[in-house]
């Protein structure tokens, strides 16, 4: 019998489910208001508009063979919008399409090349659209209504100076738009905001910096050389596009290749389907609640995948792989076994240590083995309590144990995540 994790009642009225309606609100309203000013006045500069709008078209058809997850699936696109929005001369003479006109073009644009990606069943989300306007918006009003007046040509003219203060102003877009992302990761799974901004501004460091670089260059040459300079200053972007995108998939498969081995337990009969994805799944949302972000949480998953890997080494397997019900001992020699067979697999030691340790006292484990342990003992638990009040139960017998085998916080961790409809137990593991 499947049991079920306890669930909150979602509240409408909850600060982040807010904070995502005003986010959603702001970016829909400047959207309307763009695209009904432009549409009652018409384009200034309509070839240059054409142009810059066939690209950020063009940038979002590229965004085909995109991986889930890529914070920025069409690079070229948001170069091409911010390029747009810095955009202050064409060919030595002065722009004058403002701040509206750019956000009404942008905005048209990527909806154009979304379209063949909405048919497929695979269209940009509503969090991609949102933070694209808004972060647009922002990089308009920065620049446009101080460039019309004529303010930065006075004071910083065409040398470095005003080149680096576009670099300055997509520094601070860029900066908007993590903070956008990490507040809408935020509203969606109430994960602490802490960690998921650093997430997003370590993401800043690869694709993002091209495409700031890119918006830049190509803003700088189209002041110089017009819109010639849009296809030549293109090809870099895409060029690194193509290998991020190479390298994604090689962690995808890695990652997809250790659930592989992971599974390796629940074939030969020793774990129940699916223990080691709903460990991992959780040991994931509990390490975001603890504020783990980046390369921690990768060890983090992986080891929660591989936890059980040792029982492999067992001439019997132990009863449902339930090895939470275990004496102590014998989850330790399971645990070294587990760790030596990791340590031939290539993964980080980082990965190895965490299941080396995950049976020891949890004073004395890194904090990723503390969280391996709880989240595998409520698996365990819960599944042996195979009724109605299964988790909760399993979750009274994890804080009994918090004297010694389990941290209180990481405890109480869990409990947040499940109530929040965390995956739910299938079995003992």
């Amino acid at each position: 019998m499947t049991t079920t994790a306890p669930r909150a009642m979602p509240g409408a009225g909850h600060p982040a489910s807010f904070t995502l309606a005003v986010l959603y609100g702001a970016a829909g309203l400047l959207t309307v208001v763009a695209l009904g000013r432009t549409l009652w006045y018409g384009l200034a500069e309509p070839r240059i508009a054409l142009a810059f709008g066939v690209l950020i078209a063009v940038g979002e058809l590229a965004r085909w063979g995109a991986l889930p997850g890529e914070r920025e699936p069409a690079p070229l696109g948001a170069a091409g919008a911010l390029a747009y929005a810095l955009l202050g001369e064409h060919a030595g003479r002065p722009v004058t399409h403002g701040v509206l006109q750019t956000v009404g073009v942008v905005v048209a644009a990527g909806l154009a090349g979304a379209v063949p990606h909405v048919a497929r069943g695979c269209g940009p989300g509503l969090g991609h659209l949102a933070r694209r306007v808004l972060t647009v918006g922002f990089a308009a009003v920065c620049f446009q209504p101080l460039y019309a007046a004529g303010e930065l040509r006075e004071r910083f003219g065409p040398g470095p100076a005003y080149a680096l203060l576009l670099l300055l102003l997509l520094g601070l877009t860029a900066l908007c738009d993590a903070v956008l992302a990490a507040l809408m990761v935020r509203a969606r799974t109430r994960h602490p905001f802490g960690p998921l901004l650093r997430d997003e501004l370590r993401a800043l460091l690869h694709i993002g910096s091209a495409v700031c670089a890119t918006g830049a260059v190509i803003a700088l040459g189209v002041a110089v050389a017009g819109l010639w300079a849009l296809p030549v200053f293109c090809v870099p972007l895409l060029l690194t596009q193509l290998s991020f995108r190479r390298y994604a998939a090689v962690r995808t498969t890695y990652r997809q290749t250790i659930a592989s081995l992971a599974r390796a337990t629940e074939i030969a009969g020793y774990t129940p389907h699916g223990h080691a994805r709903r460990v991992a799944e959780l040991s994931h949302a509990v390490g975001r609640e603890l504020g783990l972000s980046g390369s921690e949480l990768t060890v983090l998953e992986y080891a929660a995948l591989m936890h059980d890997i040792g029982q492999l080494s067992l001439v019997d397997p132990v009863p449902e792989g339930a090895t939470a019900l275990l004496p102590v001992a014998e989850q330790r020699r399971i645990a070294l076994l587990g760790g030596a067979v990791v340590r031939q697999t290539g993964v980080p030691a980082a990965v190895a240590v965490v299941v080396e340790r995950q049976a020891d006292p949890y004073r004395e484990q890194p904090l990723p083995a503390r969280i391996v342990r709880a989240v595998n003992a409520y698996d365990d638990l819960a599944g042996e309590c195979a009724s109605a009040s299964g988790p909760l139960s399993a979750l009274e017998r994890l804080r009994l144990g918090t004297a010694y085998d389990y941290q209180p916080e990481v405890v109480e961790s869990l409990a947040r995540v499940l109530s929040r409809g965390g995956p739910a137990p299938g079995g003992a593991g």
